[in-house]
């Protein structure tokens, strides 16, 4: 088994964004700093969300104004958050029962940083070298 910890794999650097930001603006965002989601912080009672390219890709699809549409009106609020102390196995899974790509890492209630599957990846390549 791979080894390894979310803590050591993931990104602490994460892209936030309000869910007043329009769709255009998040995607400029997140094309410019070159990640595939975005953290939502709703200061006004939400909490916390996740927004990724998938769901701006749907909102494209379905031909809505990116000028218009939200983050969040776009954003996933029911988050499945990791522990930075999970192992990579831990997160994977939680991915796949989920059927997503990120997971919103918490420490003591603060977003900590964000995993992908491609950060997974990443480290189980190495592990195989």
């Amino acid at each position: 088994m791979p080894a390894g910890d979310v803590a050591s794999a993931m990104s602490t650097e994460v892209l936030s964004v309000g869910p007043g930001h329009t769709l255009r603006q998040v995607a400029v965002v997140m094309a410019t700093a070159k990640v595939g989601s975005a953290v939502v912080h709703d200061t006004d009672g939400a909490g916390i969300g996740i927004i990724t390219e998938r769901d701006i890709l749907r909102s494209v699809a379905a031909g809505e104004d990116l000028d218009a549409e939200t983050a969040g009106d776009h954003q996933t609020s029911e988050v499945v958050f990791a522990a930075p102390t999970w192992t990579l196995n831990e997160a994977a899974d939680a991915m796949k029962r989920g059927g997503f790509r990120h997971l919103v890492v918490l420490h003591d209630g603060q977003v900590a940083g964000i995993i992908s599957v491609r950060d997974i990846v990443k480290v189980w390549g190495q592990d195989r070298s």
